[in-house]
C-alpha cells in the first residue's frame, strides 16, 4: 500500500505564505535539490495538489515541455514533475485540469484510500494548506517531510491550523543544510 507523504516549505514560525500569498523560497543550493526536490522525485509516484496549488505549479512545469527557453526547462526534473500523474483536490474547480492531472471533488477520504490501493510508489502531497488541513483532520499522512527555512514571517498563512487532535510522530529523519533550513521527516504513529 503507498504512503502519503505531505511536503512542504514552512518558516521557523510556521508560515508556508507571507501576509497576502507572497510565497517565498527556501534559500537554495544542490545539497537542497538532493536532499529535497531529488529525494521526493525520486520516490513520488503520485502527487497530489489543491487547487491554487496545482495551477501555480502547472504553469511553472508545464512550458518546459514546448518552450526550451522557459525556466522550469532548465531544471534536471522538470520533465519528472510533468509526467507524474497528479490529483487536483478542489471543491470549485470543474473540467479536465490537463497537466496529467486528475479532478478529486467529492470523497477526499476515499479519494487518498483508493490512491493508496493503487498506486505503487509514494504519493506526496505538496499542498497547500488548506488540502493539508483537510488531510490531517482526517488522519490521511501517514509521514510529514518539512523544510523548515531560517526565517521568521509573523503572520500570514500557517501551515497547521489550531485546534486539531494530538497526532503522535515519530521523527525518521533530521538534515542539516548548509543553506541554514533543516529537513524534518516524521512517521506517524498509529
Amino acid at each position: 500500500m503507498a504512503k502519503l507523504i505531505v511536503s512542504m516549505v514552512t518558516s521557523v514560525d510556521g508560515y508556508i505564505e507571507k501576509p497576502g500569498g507572497q510565497f517565498v523560497p527556501p534559500p537554495w543550493s544542490d545539497e537542497v535539490e538532493r536532499h529535497w526536490s531529488r529525494y521526493a522525485l525520486d520516490r513520488a509516484e503520485h502527487l497530489v495538489y489543491g487547487r491554487v496549488n496545482f495551477f501555480k505549479m502547472k504553469d511553472f512545469w508545464a512550458p518546459a515541455d514546448t518552450d526550451p527557453t522557459s525556466i522550469a526547462a532548465g531544471i534536471s526534473y522538470a520533465k519528472t514533475m510533468n509526467r507524474l500523474p497528479k490529483t487536483l483536490v478542489s471543491r470549485s474547480f470543474t473540467g479536465d485540469p490537463g497537466w496529467n492531472g486528475t479532478l478529486a471533488n467529492g470523497d477526499l477520504a476515499g479519494t487518498i484510500a483508493a490512491l493508496k490501493a493503487n498506486v505503487k510508489g509514494d504519493i506526496f502531497c505538496f499542498g497547500g494548506a488548506g488540502l493539508i488541513n483537510s488531510l490531517v483532520a482526517l488522519d490521511l499522512p501517514d509521514e510529514y517531510r518539512l523544510m523548515v527555512a531560517p526565517v521568521l514571517f509573523g503572520s500570514g498563512k500557517k501551515l497547521f491550523e489550531e485546534g486539531r487532535p494530538d497526532l503522535p510522530l515519530t521523527r525518521t529523519e533530521c538534515i542539516a543544510l548548509g543553506t541554514g533550513s533543516v529537513i524534518l521527516h516524521y512517521r506517524r504513529d498509529r
